[in-house]
C-alpha cells in the first residue's frame, strides 16, 4: 500500500493526549488554533502600522503588540493541549465528569493583556501613575483569585470567585468614573468612554463566563474555550486596532503623551526638541533624530 500524503490537519490530542473527564476535543483545538491565527495576523499587522506612525507616537502600537504576542503564544499553547492541570471539580455535573481540564495559559495572557489594555486607557486619559498602578494591581487581584478559584476542589473556591469580582468591581468604578473625569480634561472623552465602555463590557462577560466554567462547571471545556476565546479577541485584538485607529487623530502634545529622543514632550512646550536648531544644554549645532 502506497504511503498516504494526506495528514490529519490537527493531531495536536495525539502528540499531547488530553486527560480528565472534562478535556479538550478536536472541535475544541481546532478552534483554539483559529484564535491563535487572528492573534498572529494581529501581530503582524500592528508591526507593520507602527513602521507607519511617527517615531514618537509608537506606544500603543509597540504595548498592544505585546499584548498580541502574549496571547498568540498562550493560545498556541492551549490549542496544542499544553499549559493544563487536571483538577477535581465541585457542583459536579453527572454528565461531565469529576475532574477537569484547567489551562493556566489563560491566565497568564490575562496577567499581561488586562493591564496593557488599563495601561493605554490610563495613559489616554491622563490619569496620576498612582492610579494606573491602583488599577494593574486590581486586575492581577482579580485574575489571581480567579486562577486560585479554579485551582479549589471545594465549594470554597466561591470565596476567591468574591474576592476576584470585587476587584473587578472597583476596577470597573476606576476606569468608568475617575479616568472619564481626568479624559474631559483632555478633551478626549467620547473616544475615552467609548474603548472603556468596550472594555468593561467584555470584563463583565469574563466574570460570567467563569462562573460558568472554571467556577461553576456548569458548561463543558470545549464550549468554555470558544466562549473565552471570542472574549479575548473581542478584547485584545479589537482593543488594539481601535486605540491605533482612534490614535492617528489625537494631539499627541495636547495628551502629553508624545515621546522623542529627549524623553516626554510636555503640552506647556509644544514643539519637539529635534525639530529646534540648537538641543537644550549644547552650544550649537543640529542635532539628528534618533
Amino acid at each position: 500500500m502506497a504511503p498516504s500524503i494526506i495528514y490529519v490537519r490537527n493531531d495536536a490530542l495525539t502528540t499531547n493526549p488530553p486527560q480528565g473527564a472534562q478535556f479538550l476535543t478536536t472541535n475544541g483545538s481546532n478552534w483554539l488554533y483559529t484564535v491563535t491565527a487572528i492573534y498572529g495576523v494581529s501581530l503582524l499587522a500592528l508591526f507593520g502600522l507602527s513602521w507607519r506612525a511617527r517615531a514618537g507616537e509608537r506606544f500603543f502600537h509597540y504595548l498592544f503588540i505585546i499584548a498580541d504576542f502574549v496571547g498568540l503564544i498562550a493560545y498556541y499553547a492551549m490549542a496544542s493541549d499544553l499549559a493544563w492541570t487536571v483538577i477535581p471539580t465541585s457542583n459536579q455535573i453527572l454528565s461531565h465528569g469529576a475532574t477537569r481540564q484547567i489551562f493556566f495559559a489563560k491566565y497568564v495572557q490575562w496577567v499581561v493583556t488586562f493591564p496593557a489594555a488599563i495601561l493605554a486607557l490610563g495613559i489616554l486619559s491622563g490619569i496620576s501613575w498612582t492610579t494606573i498602578l491602583y488599577n494593574v494591581a486590581l486586575s492581577w487581584v482579580w485574575i489571581v483569585s480567579y486562577l486560585v478559584g479554579a485551582y479549589t476542589a471545594t465549594n470554597y473556591k466561591w470565596g476567591f470567585f468574591a474576592f476576584g469580582t470585587v476587584a473587578y468591581f472597583f476596577l470597573a468604578v476606576s476606569t468608568l468614573t475617575h479616568g472619564r473625569t481626568s479624559a474631559t480634561r483632555v478633551g478626549i472623552s467620547r473616544d475615552y468612554t467609548l474603548l472603556a465602555g468596550w472594555l468593561n463590557m467584555m470584563w463583565l462577560l469574563y466574570v460570567l463566563a467563569w462562573g460558568l466554567s472554571d467556577g461553576g462547571n456548569r458548561i463543558r471545556l470545549t464550549s468554555s474555550s470558544v466562549w473565552f476565546g471570542v472574549l479575548d479577541v473581542l478584547l485584545v485584538p479589537v482593543i488594539s486596532f481601535a486605540v491605533v485607529g482612534l490614535s492617528a487623530k489625537w494631539d499627541y502634545n495636547r495628551l502629553n503623551i508624545a515621546f522623542t529622543q529627549y524623553g516626554r514632550v510636555h503640552a506647556t512646550r509644544g514643539t519637539y526638541p529635534e525639530k529646534e536648531a540648537a538641543a537644550p544644554g549644547t552650544t550649537g549645532g543640529v542635532v539628528s533624530a534618533a
